[in-house]
């Protein structure tokens, strides 16, 4: 596993983030076992203490569960594997709109445009 940190934003927000995006591109599928917290602290050489900040709030916002002496696993709850999808292409959106409101162009010119460049991204990969 691999995250590019960023000096903004706490680390630990940053890992729940880059398992918000493997969930979201299915990545990590329902059910999948994650690293134990040791085991990603070492791999993303992080403090381990930052690791189980990030899977707490992971488990407040049932993004993973925790059974017994289990390893941790992705939820299995659709709604909640919705909600992460619908969240990160809520914020794409808020970015997007925020940088286009300044030059005051019309709704069918934008929508024309990114379905355009949405259909040629689609071609490259």
């Amino acid at each position: 596993m691999e995250v590019k940190f960023n000096n903004r934003d706490p680390v630990y927000v940053q890992v729940i983030r880059h398992f918000k995006e493997q969930i979201a591109k299915g990545s990590f599928a329902p059910g999948h076992v994650i690293p134990s917290r040791r085991e990603l602290a070492n791999q993303l050489k992080i403090n381990p203490n930052t690791v189980q900040r990030a899977y707490k709030e992971m488990e407040e916002q049932k993004l993973i569960y925790t059974e017994g002496n289990m390893p941790s696993c992705i939820t299995k709850d659709e709604a909640v594997l919705k909600s992460v999808r619908e969240e990160l292409i809520s914020e794409a959106v808020q970015v997007f709109i925020s940088s286009i409101k300044s030059i005051n162009a019309p709704l069918p010119e934008i929508m024309e445009l990114v379905q355009k460049q949405y259909e040629e991204a689609e071609q490259r990969d």
